[in-house]
């Protein structure tokens, strides 16, 4: 097993911090998506250029991965009798639910992790109601909470007609949730532009931003270079914006995200044979280097239930990680054969710091990020101590930064064994 150089649950996030001043947050996106600035990193050298030139920058023959989430509209404020009002945060499914489309599918009622704004204002055991229209429809929306669980609220939503499904309720009555750091309100282009145009599957309360800036030509110039798209899915949830409180890492607790991929993209993995895997935003990265360990954990426990068949924030360093790439998704894949499964739907809190292993992926294209966040750990870690050359690079050339922001594209230092040492 390889001997880590630090330990990862020592790391100091007071290490991995910058200035940024409100001024540099884009508030709103460019007109036009693929307009946005792209810093390119490669071999300790920077350069810029524009995302409509991407294609440029990536290697012929390659994989480039997107997330396909779809952000739902999780906001929807009540009014009190009094007048006060209350925010209900949609979060996630309450523990019931195996899977986010399961939830969002239930009709009559059901049952979510929430924040509250003004929860002080709303008593245990006051029922919080509402009307809207939908689809020629008159929709009544009741709320109450059940009980709180850490910094969340389990409340149980119920509606009439009972034939409509929560994905709808929240279409109908919520609102897209910008980030924290956006000081506007959600605007009707922000339905479109706060969506990546390939997004899919409901989910997430925040989009996977780096898709942002991908457009139909785009995606047409990476065809024309033999640069093969793949989609999977990780649901964004809130906690992406949550910041490192704890002196040390050791006492942050990592969010955990559903993630769903598809037997043909294990596959596509194994057999591929490509030049270099690029990753869109970190929600990809991070769901491909979950691979790997989940597949890890197939072969030390073949026979390994489906319900235990997670990741938690530190598994990546404390399983053996000497498995090669291929021999882990191919037990991988025979798991999910074996079980009768042609999608792997699980949950991810893998928790990437400077000092973690890439197993999967060579290249990451992300926006970027706050400081004193995970996200940018993640950054650090993929590109070492030169982060803070090209946060320093940006902030000195006029870059946006955060969710509507500029990005960049990343290539690793030192870059993943080539196809065939993939699988030796």
């Amino acid at each position: 097993m390889t001997i880590l150089t630090m330990n990862p649950k020592k790391i100091s996030i007071n290490d991995y911090t910058y200035s940024l001043p409100e001024i540099r947050i884009a508030n709103f996106p460019l007109e036009e998506r693929d307009a946005s600035k792209l810093l390119i990193y490669n071999d300790g050298s920077i350069s810029e250029d524009v995302y409509r030139n991407i294609a440029k920058h990536l290697p012929e023959h390659s994989l480039i991965v997107f997330n396909n989430t779809r952000v739902v509209e999780a906001r929807i404020l009540f009014k009190k009798s009094t007048g006060a009002q209350i925010e209900i945060f949609c979060l996630e499914p309450g523990p019931e639910y195996n899977d986010i489309t399961t939830a969002l599918a239930q009709t009559g009622s059901v049952n979510w992790m929430c924040l509250i704004g003004c929860a002080s204002k709303w008593k245990h055991g006051l029922i919080l109601e509402k009307k809207i229209e939908y689809s020629g429809e008159s929709i009544e929306l009741s709320v109450k909470y059940k009980e709180k669980i850490g910094d969340s609220f389990l409340i149980e939503l119920s509606w009439t007609p009972s034939h409509l499904t929560f994905a709808e309720i929240l279409h109908a009555a919520g609102s897209i949730p910008l980030p924290p750091y956006i000081k506007r309100k959600a605007e009707t282009s922000d339905i479109e532009r706060y969506q990546t145009i390939y997004a899919r599957t409901e989910g997430s309360v925040a989009a996977p931003t780096a898709g942002l800036h991908f457009t139909s030509s785009i995606l047409s110039e990476l065809e024309l270079k033999k640069i093969q798209p793949a989609y999977l899915t990780l649901h964004v949830g809130s906690a992406t914006f949550k910041p490192v409180k704890a002196e040390t890492m050791e006492g942050h607790e990592m969010h955990s995200e559903y993630i769903d991929v598809s037997i043909e993209l294990v596959d596509k993995l194994i057999t591929g044979g490509y030049s270099a895997i690029t990753a869109v935003g970190t929600t990809s990265l991070r769901t491909l280097e979950s691979l790997y360990w989940l597949g890890v954990k197939t072969i030390i426990h073949p026979d390994i239930k489906p319900e235990e068949l997670v990741l938690e924030q530190w598994d990546a360093y404390e399983l053996n990680n000497e498995f090669p790439l291929k021999e882990s998704l191919i037990a991988l894949k025979n798991w999910l054969l074996k079980n009768q499964f042609n999608r792997l739907f699980t949950k991810t809190r893998l928790l990437i710091v400077p000092g973690y292993e890439f197993k999967v992926v060579d290249a990451l294209v992300t926006n970027f990020h706050q400081p004193q966040s995970t996200l940018l750990l993640l950054v650090a870690a993929f590109i070492g101590k030169d982060w803070r050359k090209v946060y320093e690079y940006a902030m000195e050339n006029d870059f946006r930064f955060l969710s509507y922001g500029d990005g960049n594209l990343y290539f690793r230092p030192h870059p993943n064994p080539s196809p065939k040492e993939r699988g030796s």
